[in-house]
């Protein structure tokens, strides 16, 4: 690796308005080589913008941001030359074959032509496109294409590699291939920094998730550091009947440390039990007492989505 330092990307009080309006309010992040940061956040968080900024798009106003050992403002073209990065929308030219973009993007990363066509073929291979690799990409289907834009940033063979909401509109299949195609490349060594709206998706790759609310981070930790952070198990119990939630509620008030989750919508309430196993089995005796009939009865960990509205105020999507 060139550069220096143990960490791949560093970010120090990152500052952005836009008109007036501050988007980013003092970001700072550390993402060590050969891992996967995961940048969640509400829409308007500022996420997008803060891709650009660490991808030498846009300047931050104020802040210092370090990629791959390189200063992303007065050595630009030096980071520019370490990184991949794929956007929301797969960037191919519709016009050109698969192979005939894979080819042309090396030549401007100067790449002699027999080493491009080679690259181009070794990267159609690994993203399962060599059957389709003489087709223009007009052709091709949402999770190709996707695929495609992927291999792109792949040609120089990058240090670092900017996901913005790489998997938004694929079938859960293109995105099972994605997946294990970033985790390949880690474990490589290659350093990944991945936003997306998809919470299962940063639960099953981010090493750490940093989450962005209203231009600041507001957490940072593994993925099992942040469940934690919202609280132990939690109780779920869905009434059959709408009607009688109210009734469930004061039933299994004495039952939950603290506030007592509810959704009328669904009929939900989530509750932390006071005493375990043992509060499980006295909601169920409670319930069945008073003749409320329960259509689910569920015992579980925090989910990241929990997180999420936890620390946001807001739902995953």
């Amino acid at each position: 690796m060139t550069g220096h330092g143990s960490a791949a990307i560093e970010v120090e009080g990152l500052y952005k308005s836009y008109r007036g309006l501050e988007v980013l309010k003092g970001i700072d992040l550390s993402v060590p080589r050969g891992s996967v940061l995961g940048l969640l956040g509400p829409n308007g968080a500022g996420k997008t913008t803060t891709v650009r900024i660490l991808s030498t798009l846009l300047r931050a106003d104020r802040g210092r941001v370090l990629v791959a050992g390189f200063d992303a403002v007065s050595q630009a073209r030096d980071v520019r030359g370490r990184i991949g990065l794929s956007g929301q929308y797969a960037a191919v030219d519709e016009e050109l074959t698969g192979r005939e973009n894979l080819v042309m993007l090396g030549r401007l990363l100067h790449l002699g032509m027999r080493q491009a066509r080679h690259r181009a073929t070794e990267l159609l291979g690994r993203f399962d496109l060599l059957e389709a690799a003489d087709r223009p990409a007009r052709t091709y289907s949402g999770g190709m294409r996707r695929r495609l834009d992927l291999a792109s940033t792949l040609v120089g063979r990058p240090e670092v590699i900017f996901l913005d909401e790489p998997t938004t509109g694929l079938d859960p299949a293109s995105r099972m291939a994605l997946w294990s195609t970033v985790e390949a490349l880690t474990a490589e060594g290659v350093t990944v920094l991945l936003t997306t709206q998809y919470l299962e998706e940063a639960d099953a790759l981010a090493d750490r998730i940093s989450v962005i609310a209203d231009g600041r981070v507001v957490a940072e930790g593994t993925p099992d550091e942040l469940k934690r952070k919202v609280g132990g198990e939690r109780l779920e119990i869905t009434v059959a009947d709408p009607a009688d939630l109210d009734t469930a509620h004061e039933l299994l008030r004495p039952l939950a440390t603290g506030e007592i989750f509810r959704d009328d919508r669904r009929g939900v309430l989530g509750l932390q039990p006071v005493e375990g196993m043992a509060t499980v089995a006295a909601v169920a005796t409670q319930l069945s007492e008073q003749g409320l009939v329960v259509s689910d009865f569920a015992h579980r960990r925090p989910s990241l989505d929990d997180v999420f509205l936890s620390l946001t105020g807001s739902p995953s999507s």
